[in-house]
């Protein structure tokens, strides 16, 4: 999700407490746009250029519709309610809204348990910017994770493993989604726990085969092979709440692998991960479990899905993945 901030009538101050607080755009009057442009590198548009438009009548959302449709900018006006949200939601794939407060924000970004692409932050809001962005701008919708039962752990030869080094710090419990296929993820758990060898890298996830699809925010998928440096990432804690975080380098090294097999509800899915103690899937509980240690009957977490991808797009179609 973009966060901007409106700065009209143009505030310095503001739009520097804004800028400190990872927004993604300014929208500044006119006359103020070369003025905001030298305070930092993030894009400065104005308000002549992104017009706001208010709701009052069914013709009010079926222009705001057209537009949005036909790739022009435009942003819904605060005022807003949810239910001609959800029907532009449901229409077009870009909507952004104004928010006057941290609630309407966070209303924002929740409705269809998607919600909107961008928030625009109005200047009554400053004060709760930083919370703005902390809440709205890291949060994703919830994935549905369920256990799932190894049923088989074999070597497999030396493949080439992503190793993903994010530019945040993760914690126990949380990790990416990888598999063999997208309908079939596993929760490979982050590099946060300590032995006698290795220290902790709380900020990677060793996340499997340069083939295996990974989970991306925005229900998308792609090869872990596609991330880079600058890739937004899903992380995903045990209890299936998600939030984002940026890959800031990504390592491909030829190591001996494993294939890990799972049943849950009826389907298998497999995954390769490296065969080495630090990699480790998670547990219904939130616990770190070892590849190495791992065997049949032993529950981890998985997230099921219907298969079939063009492109980490969903589509519909009859495919099947192994």
């Amino acid at each position: 999700m973009d966060i901007y901030f409106k700065s009209v009538p143009f505030c310095k101050g503001d739009v520097a407490l804004a800028l400190e607080s990872g927004v993604d755009g300014i929208i500044v009057p006119a006359e103020m746009a070369d003025a905001a442009s030298r305070l930092s590198r993030i894009p400065v548009s104005t308000d002549e250029e992104i017009p706001s438009l208010s709701l009052s009548s069914k013709a009010d959302e079926e222009h705001l519709r057209d537009l949005l449709l036909a790739g022009k900018p435009a942003v819904l006006a605060r005022g807003w309610e949810v239910i001609p949200v959800e029907n532009l939601l449901a229409q077009c794939p870009r909507v952004v809204a104004e928010a006057g407060s941290l609630d309407e924000a966070v209303l924002a970004s929740g409705i269809l348990q998607r919600g909107v692409q961008g928030i625009v932050v109005l200047p009554q809001a400053i004060g709760d910017i930083k919370t703005i962005v902390a809440r709205c701008k890291t949060c994703t919708q919830k994935e549905d994770l369920q256990p799932a039962v190894i049923t088989r752990v074999a070597p497999a030869g030396l493949g080439h493993r992503v190793c993903v080094d994010t530019t945040s710090m993760l914690r126990k419990g949380q990790g990416m989604l990888t598999g063999n296929s997208s309908a079939f993820t596993f929760l490979v758990h982050a590099e946060t726990e300590h032995n006698e060898y290795v220290a902790s890298r709380p900020f990677r996830i060793n996340a499997g085969a340069v083939h295996a699809y990974v989970r991306l925010p925005g229900d998308a998928t792609a090869y872990l092979s596609e991330v880079e440096a600058g890739t937004q990432l899903l992380i995903v804690d045990h209890k299936g709440q998600g939030s984002l975080a940026t890959a800031g380098r990504v390592k491909v090294e030829v190591r001996p692998m494993l294939l890990i097999e799972a049943e849950c509800n009826g389907k298998t899915g497999t995954v390769f991960l490296q065969d080495a103690e630090t990699i480790r899937l998670t547990s219904p509980e939130g616990e770190p479990l070892s590849v190495v240690s791992l065997k049949p009957g032993d529950r981890v977490l998985c997230r099921l899905d219907e298969a079939g991808r063009h492109f980490g797009m969903r589509i519909k179609e009859d495919i099947q993945e192994g």
